[in-house]
């Protein structure tokens, strides 16, 4: 987990295309194809980029919730007519 705070100016393109400085990329695993989660937060905007390590740390989240029965409670319906 980061503990430190780094920050660095980056520029946009007139198509809103950033590009994430090389260190940032190394330091959170970000390659060719990575998508990331954009939220609005009250600070301004935060890009969350959606690696396997973060697959990883969602893991059991959502256990207890009744996620599994509400989801096969959809695909049923899905398919009768």
């Amino acid at each position: 987990m980061i503990t430190t705070s780094q920050m660095e100016t980056v520029l946009f393109t007139t198509k809103g295309q950033v590009v994430i400085p090389a260190r940032f990329r190394r330091e959170f695993q970000i390659e060719d194809g990575t998508r990331a989660s954009v939220t609005i937060t009250p600070d301004g905007i935060l890009l969350r980029p959606i690696t396997r390590s973060y697959i990883k740390s969602l893991r059991g989240t959502l256990k207890g919730r009744g996620v599994m029965k509400a989801m096969m409670a959809d695909r049923e319906k899905e398919r009768d007519p």
